[in-house]
């Protein structure tokens, strides 16, 4: 290929960019379904969070995910070759909580021509709807496929999540927590907190404690700490804080890190129903990355 590629960005919904961000920076969207009693719905074009939570309140059946099908990646890929683009850098979910990108790791490799680079982001929501917004700043700049999925790598390793659920329930049966272990959470009425582990990517439960409250002032402490200790520059830092339908929750959260740290932008996003269907309702995230809207690349 060519110096100057024309490179096209391609995400999915759960990265819960906005309209305004999606316009902006030319991003591709596929939505991710989320299968209810044998009907699908999209994320974010049929369904959003709280259908999600009346619809379990209703007594319907356990959520499940999928992804989008082939013929629907293949029509975009083509689509966008057809419209003069040089390559493609597709960011996905982790691969440890979807077959999303081992797909489009397949769909690379048998189709060669596409020039389709995937980058598993390691993690999803917010989180990974910045690692997309940066690519989008490096395609501007000019960066080439290497230099962009070299850059997503440094900042996929200065991001950081801890997750408190309600309820173990939902990630047990959908195979997404990997240390059985906190099954015994579970029939305790435990509040579990959870991460991406560092070396398996997978999310695993790394404490216990006996109340929601508990839980969300451990997950502060223990994100100053492991700030104090990982970054030199707190204006430089985003925090995102996540929930599940506890905005107000979200919301006492955000005043205490507002205090903690004046200096440090922050934001309060929801889990979107795909995420909502794996973590249940009054789930709640402390995240932090650096800012990706300041870097300059």
């Amino acid at each position: 290929m060519s110096l100057n590629l024309k490179i096209a960005l391609v995400t999915d919904s759960t990265s819960y960019l906005t309209r305004d961000e999606i316009e902006q920076y030319n991003i591709n969207v596929l939505p991710i379904p989320v299968i209810i009693d044998d009907k699908e719905y999209l994320e974010h074009v049929d369904f959003n969070s709280q259908q999600l939570y009346e619809l379990e309140q209703a007594g319907a059946g356990f959520p499940q995910t999928s992804q989008p099908s082939i013929g629907e990646l293949l029509s975009l890929f083509e689509q966008i070759k057809a419209d003069g683009y040089d390559a493609i850098i597709a960011i996905t979910l982790a691969g440890t909580i979807s077959g999303f990108n081992q797909t489009l790791v397949n769909l690379a490799n048998a189709n060669p021509e596409l020039h389709l680079y995937p980058f598993d982001s390691q993690i999803t929501v917010r989180l990974m709807g910045y690692q997309v917004i940066a690519a989008a700043k490096m395609i501007a700049a000019g960066l080439n496929p290497a230099q962009i999925i070299s850059n997503l790598s440094e900042l996929r390793q200065q991001t950081d999540e801890i997750f408190v659920v309600d309820d173990l329930n939902n990630l047990v049966r959908g195979g997404r927590l990997s240390n059985a272990s906190a099954l015994v959470g579970s029939m305790l009425q435990i509040k579990p907190l959870l991460t991406f582990d560092a070396e398996s990517h997978r999310i695993v439960s790394f404490d216990k404690v006996r109340s929601m409250k508990k839980a969300i002032a451990k997950s502060e402490k223990l994100m100053a700490k492991k700030i104090e200790t990982n970054v030199s520059d707190l204006e430089k830092l985003r925090i995102i804080i996540y929930h599940a339908n506890e905005r107000e929750t979200a919301i006492k959260i955000q005043a205490e890190l507002t205090a903690k740290y004046p200096q440090t932008p922050n934001e309060i996003d929801e889990f979107g129903p795909v995420i909502a269907t794996h973590l249940g309702e009054k789930a709640i995230g402390i995240t932090w990355m650096p800012d990706v809207l300041q870097i300059t690349y």
